[in-house]
C-alpha cells in the first residue's frame, strides 16, 4: 500500500472489493478515482514539502479532493445499496 495518506483504499477501508469492481465496471468512477489520485498526491507532495505553492492553491486542492471524494462515496453508496 501507499504511504501517500487519503488514498481511496484507507478512505474505504470495508470496500476494497467493490472498489475493484466499480475500477472494472464503471468508466466514471474510474475517471474520478484517477482525479482522486492525481489531486491528493499533488496535495502530499504540498504537505511534505516537495512542493511549496500557495496557501489559497493548496486550500482549493483540499476542496477538490473533497469533492472528489463526496461524488465517489455517492457512487460507493449506491453500488451497495444495488449489491
Amino acid at each position: 500500500m501507499s504511504n501517500t495518506p487519503h488514498e481511496l483504499a484507507e478512505e474505504f477501508p470495508q470496500d476494497h472489493a467493490l472498489l475493484h469492481t466499480l475500477k472494472l465496471n464503471n468508466p466514471h468512477f474510474v475517471t474520478l478515482a484517477d482525479r482522486y489520485h492525481e489531486v491528493n498526491g499533488e496535495i502530499h507532495r504540498i504537505e511534505a514539502g516537495i512542493e511549496t505553492p500557495s496557501d489559497d492553491y493548496t486550500e482549493t486542492l483540499k476542496k477538490k479532493r473533497l469533492a472528489l471524494l463526496d461524488e465517489i462515496a455517492g457512487i460507493v453508496a449506491k453500488a451497495k445499496a444495488t449489491a
